[in-house]
């Protein structure tokens, strides 16, 4: 494993209409604004999906997750590319596994602040 503790690791990613169609069905989250376009066009994506960003670096590094926290700030569209950047807080040996701990924020090409937030756990 690579990781060390302050490493930033950042990454992007653009959100469709698929993207959003496939997470309301599997998700059931069928609110209206995920449903129908406002006047540009775009539907609202779900923060859980947006959530999934920073989740990314769990996943490449076989993270089994035992606190996740969030904050919301506003509103991810369609359209939108949205650049997360998780810093790498602990990263330590506990008995037979590893534990790490994160923080992360996440901004719209247009440099607002759309989410931040943590996560913990062990590295299986």
């Amino acid at each position: 494993m690579s990781l060390k503790v302050g490493e930033i690791i950042t990454f992007e990613r653009t959100f469709t209409v698929e993207d959003v169609e496939l997470f309301t069905k599997v998700s059931g989250d069928e609110g209206i604004h995920h449903l129908t376009t406002d006047e540009q066009g775009r539907l609202v994506v779900q923060g859980l999906l947006t959530a999934t960003l920073p989740t990314k670096v769990g996943g490449d590094n076989n993270v089994l997750a035992r606190t996740m926290n969030f904050e919301f700030f506003r509103p991810v569209f369609t359209g939108d590319t949205i650049i997360c950047e998780v810093i790498i807080d602990q990263f330590e040996k506990q008995d037979n596994r590893t534990g790490i701990a994160a923080s992360f924020l996440c901004k719209n090409q247009n440099e607002k602040e759309v989410l931040r937030g943590n996560f913990a756990g062990v590295i299986l």
